[in-house]
C-alpha cells in the first residue's frame, strides 16, 4: 500500500484549504481485511461504528468490502441506509433513547440491540415473539486506560448487568421474545486477549438460557499505534485465540453461529491525517507556542480523553528540531500537543497530525462559533474533496430571528 507523501498532503492543504481531514481509502480497505483474515476457521462479521467517521464516501467504501454498520442512533440509521446499505446489514445499538425510537428503527427493518431491562420489558409488551431482538450485557470487567473509553465496568450506562441475568430470563419468557443475539463492549484500546476470553465466557454461560441465537457480538476495542513504541494489539494472536474459544462454544451450543465485531477506530483511525496551518508562533517566559488555525473544536480527542496525536511539521521536514506545545485558537485551554520536538515552524507553515480518522470530524463542533473543515479521500492516487468546508451561513442557517 503507497503511503501519502508530504507533498501530496501539501498539494491537498493548497487545493483544498485548511484545516482539512484527509482519509487514506487503501488504508481503510487494509485494517478491514487485516481484521476479518484474523479469526479463522469461525464465520466472522464486521459491522463498523460509524460513530467514528460517518462520512457517506468512508460508508460505501466499507459496503463494498462487505461491512456491515454498527448504528447508536436512528440518524446513524438513517445515514447508513442513504449509503445504500440493507436494513439487515445494520445493527442498532441505542443507549438511553426513547421507546419511539426503538419502534423507528423496527419499521425501517434493522437489527435491535437492547441494553437496558425497562426497554426489553416495553419490547417484548410491544412486539411479542414477532420481532427478534439481540441482548446487550455489561460483563463488569475493565478495559482500556481512560475512564471515557471503559464501558464495560460496574458503574457505565451502558448494557444489562450478567448479574441481573435471572431478570432478563424472566422478561423473555414472560413476552416469548425472541433472542437472537448476545451482545458486550468493554470498551476501547484492549491489548490482551484475556479481557475478550473472560467477557466471552460470561455470554457462553449466558448462551445456555437463549436457544435462538444466530450470533455473539463482542464489540471491538482493538488498539492501535499513536506514536513510536507505542504497544498495539496483536490481532493475529487475539484472532486465534478468540476463533478457538468460539469454535469450542459452537460445539457445546450445538450448531455454528456467527461470531461479530464492530471495529471503528481500529478500521479508520490511522488513515486519517488532520492538517493545519501554524498562525503564530508565541514565545512566552517558559513556552514557545505553536498557534494554529484549528483547535478542540475539530479534534476534541487530546482535551476530552488526553489522547495523543503524533504532530510533524511537512512544510519543513529537514528544520531543526525545537521544542513547542501546540495549541488552537479557541478561547479555552486548547492544547493539541504539549512538549513537542517538532522542525521548525514557521508562520504558515502545514502540520500534519496523524491517527486523525477516528472521532475527529464526528466529534467537531461550532464552539466560538467557527467552522467545521473539509474532509478529503485520498483514494487510488487521487484525492477527492468529500465534504466542503462550512461556511458562516451553515452556522446560522435553523436560527430564527424574532423581534425582541
Amino acid at each position: 500500500m503507497k503511503e501519502i507523501t508530504n507533498k501530496e498532503l501539501l498539494k491537498i492543504a493548497a487545493n483544498f484549504g485548511t484545516p482539512t481531514y484527509v482519509y487514506h481509502a487503501e488504508k481503510i480497505i487494509d485494517q478491514y481485511q487485516k481484521l476479518k483474515n484474523s479469526f479463522p476457521e469461525v464465520k466472522v462479521h464486521l459491522h463498523y461504528a460509524m460513530k467514528a467517521l460517518n462520512n457517506i464516501n468512508v460508508l460505501k467504501l466499507l459496503k463494498a468490502q462487505g461491512c456491515g454498520l454498527d448504528a447508536v442512533s436512528i440518524q446513524e440509521v438513517y445515514l447508513g441506509l442513504r449509503a445504500g446499505f440493507e436494513a439487515q446489514e445494520i445493527m442498532y445499538t441505542p443507549n438511553c433513547v426513547d421507546f419511539d425510537e426503538i419502534k423507528e428503527a423496527v419499521e425501517l427493518g434493522v437489527m435491535i440491540n437492547i441494553d437496558n431491562i425497562s426497554i426489553l420489558e416495553q419490547f417484548g409488551s410491544y412486539y411479542g415473539d414477532s420481532v427478534p431482538c439481540c441482548l446487550r450485557l455489561n460483563p463488569h470487567i475493565m478495559a482500556g486506560g481512560h475512564s471515557h473509553i471503559s464501558v464495560g465496568h460496574i458503574d457505565s450506562k451502558f448494557g444489562i448487568s450478567i448479574y441481573q441475568l435471572r431478570h432478563v430470563q424472566r422478561v423473555v419468557q414472560s413476552h416469548k421474545i425472541k433472542v437472537n443475539g448476545l451482545h458486550m463492549h468493554t470498551g476501547s484500546d484492549i491489548l490482551d486477549a484475556d479481557v475478550f476470553l473472560r467477557g466471552a465466557e460470561l455470554l457462553f454461560d449466558a448462551a445456555e438460557s437463549f436457544p435462538d441465537l444466530e450470533f455473539m457480538d463482542f464489540g471491538s476495542g482493538f488498539k492501535v499505534g499513536y506514536k513510536d513504541g507505542d504497544i498495539v494489539t496483536d490481532i493475529n494472536s487475539i484472532g486465534q485465540r478468540i476463533s478457538g474459544a468460539f469454535k469450542e462454544f459452537c460445539g457445546r451450543y450445538g450448531r455454528e453461529l456467527e461470531l461479530w465485531f464492530e471495529p471503528g477506530k481500529f478500521i479508520v483511525s490511522e488513515s486519517g491525517s488532520f492538517l493545519v496551518k501554524a498562525n503564530v508562533i508565541k514565545q512566552t517566559t517558559s513556552t514557545v507556542f505553536v498557534g494554529v488555525n484549528s483547535g478542540q473544536n475539530h479534534l476534541i480527542r487530546p482535551m476530552f480523553y488526553d489522547a495523543y496525536h503524533h504532530i510533524e511539521n511537512i512544510s519543513n521536514p529537514e528544520g531543526i528540531k525545537r521544542l513547542y506545545s501546540v495549541v488552537g485558537y479557541i478561547c479555552e485551554t486548547d492544547t493539541l500537543g504539549y512538549d513537542r520536538q517538532l522542525n521548525e515552524v514557521r508562520e504558515g507553515d502545514v502540520l500534519r497530525i496523524k491517527n486523525a480518522g477516528a472521532y475527529g470530524f464526528t466529534m467537531s463542533n461550532n464552539y466560538n462559533a467557527r467552522l467545521r473543515p473539509a474532509e478529503v479521500l485520498y483514494y487510488k492516487g487521487q484525492a477527492h474533496l468529500i465534504r466542503k468546508a462550512e461556511t458562516l451561513e451553515d452556522v446560522y442557517r435553523n436560527e430564527i430571528e424574532v423581534e425582541i
